[in-house]
């Protein structure tokens, strides 16, 4: 009789509330992380494209042991998470086994290009967007537009045919654990710390060797907290966002994560999730995930930043050329971005935390594409003055 009133639950519909709980939960997490990345790389002035720069026109290379240190503690944050089996990285898109390495060049040289012109990477213009800057809102329009047409629109041909055509297949994946054991015939577990071990000391040496950089705290403390919001990244969608059984598919899922895979901090995709989120919010099928919270988070963590410390300020364009110039580099943002898989985030810090290879050819294109822009941009400058 008491069954009637007081029936048990379905234990189907009790396991989807839960699971529909977690992925709120990673999800508000990813907010979070948003929140420490844009509030902490504004404090710091963390900025991909002016680490480039500072050491193509100056000689500084400040910013670029920022950076190095944060793919140093990301790389060994995110290895010892999967050789202690709390995620599994190999889950994740950037090692996979098939390598489009035409497309990671070309899409990250067209990156580089095109960060340069919009005086910053994808991360970069949240964070400035956060700050009052008018021009990187532009810019991440333009970023979201590119980017959309390039996984699905009039740009998708050109990157899945043509430039995604070719490409280099591993036998297990394109990281470099595996790739090593491959050729070794050995497994990859012993070899992960080993190989993790000879990228991290040597970067932490290079950067901690500089005497001026260890005197500066800002950037000491932005590049280690950088790095562990990517390997915390991990950790939420790869760890905390696992199941082994999705009632639906009766396979292993990953809640919370677009991509259906384990993931961390990247923005060239998910700033154009979020601008389709802010255009189908009432749609049925629009859910939240973990890389539109990030952004989110970093908008706010950078405005809450300048508003606290009393720097945030209205800046815009200042000529037809500077607003042109900015446009064209959120659209190259936007397609090489999509094409090469990642940013200066995506593929510079979460996709080299994997050891993919892949990841390596994306960042040094990079670079060489911003590198190659700014000596341009000079040379130019000295012509017409």
């Amino acid at each position: 009789m008491l069954e009637f009133f007081f029936p048990h639950p379905d234990p189907l519909i009790t396991s989807m509330a839960n699971f529909a709980h977690l992925a709120s939960l990673v999800v508000a997490l990813g907010f979070v992380l948003g929140l420490v990345f844009g509030a902490v790389a504004h404090k710091a002035n963390f900025c991909t494209m002016g680490a480039v720069a500072d050491v193509v026109n100056v000689g500084d290379w400040g910013r670029m042991r920022m950076w190095l240190l944060a793919i140093a503690v990301a790389v060994a944050g995110a290895n010892a998470l999967d050789w202690v089996g709390l995620v599994d990285l190999s889950r994740s898109a950037y090692p996979a086994a098939r390598c489009p390495w035409i497309a990671y060049i070309v899409g990250g040289f067209l990156f580089g290009i095109g960060m340069t012109l919009a005086s910053g990477c994808g991360s970069r213009s949240v964070v400035r967007v956060g700050g009052g800057n008018l021009k990187s809102l532009v810019v991440l329009v333009f970023l979201a537009i590119s980017a959309d047409m390039t996984i699905r629109g009039l740009f998708a041909p050109a990157r899945v045919e043509v430039l995604g055509a070719v490409a280099m297949q591993f036998d297990q994946g394109q990281d470099l654990p595996w790739v090593v054991a491959t050729q070794l015939g050995v497994g990859r577990h012993g070899l992960q710390l080993w190989i993790t071990a000879l990228i991290v000391v040597p970067l932490l040496f290079f950067v901690f060797k500089d005497r001026t950089f260890r005197a500066t705290r800002e950037q000491v403390f932005g590049g280690l907290v950088l790095g562990l919001v990517i390997v915390a990244g991990w950790y939420v969608t790869g760890h905390i966002g696992f199941i082994a059984e999705d009632p639906d598919t009766l396979q292993e899922a990953y809640l919370g994560s677009r991509t259906a895979r384990p993931e961390s901090l990247t923005y060239v995709g998910p700033v154009a999730n979020t601008l389709e989120w802010l255009q189908f919010r009432t749609d049925e099928s629009s859910q939240l995930s973990f890389g539109v919270a990030v952004v989110a988070g970093t908008l706010l963590g950078s405005f809450a930043y300048a508003i606290l410390t009393r720097n945030f300020r209205w800046e815009s364009f200042t000529s037809a050329s500077d607003t042109r110039n900015h446009i064209i580099g959120g659209i190259l943002m936007g397609f090489g971005g999509v094409t090469a898989m990642g940013c200066t985030i995506g593929q510079g810090i979460t996709g080299l935390s994997t050891l993919a290879v892949g990841s390596f050819l994306v960042f040094f294109s990079i670079i060489a594409g911003a590198a190659a822009t700014m000596k341009v941009q000079y040379w130019r400058m000295l012509k017409e003055a």
